[in-house]
């Protein structure tokens, strides 16, 4: 159950990532530029407030994170940091191989 939950929420990712990409290359070819969704654009138009609240909370756990760590997460491109965790949560979910010959219990 826990691994389809994985798998579910990985392709949702994926797609979300494959979404943003079209998004992004459709601005681009409209207005003849080269744009990129980063993630705190995207958080800022889903809900803004958490993303204010995020500094606070991740300097709480430790002050060096939040500079070079999380902010650069924040500056990425959000299709990309969305495939990254897709395919972690894929990987996760994926069911384990069978061992063959001598090797299994």
């Amino acid at each position: 159950m826990i691994r389809f939950l994985f798998r579910f929420l990985g392709l949702l990712c994926l797609a979300l990532a494959f979404i943003l990409l079209v998004y992004d290359g459709t601005r681009s070819i409209a207005d003849r530029g080269i744009y990129i969704t980063s993630v705190r654009e995207l958080w800022t138009a889903v809900y803004e407030p958490s993303l204010t609240q995020l500094q606070p909370a991740v300097e709480k756990i430790s002050v060096w994170l939040w500079d070079p760590v999380v902010v650069k997460i924040l500056a990425a491109p959000s299709a990309l940091v969305l495939a990254v965790i897709g395919t972690v949560l894929i990987l996760i979910g994926r069911k384990k191989r069978r061992l063959i010959g001598y090797a299994r219990d």
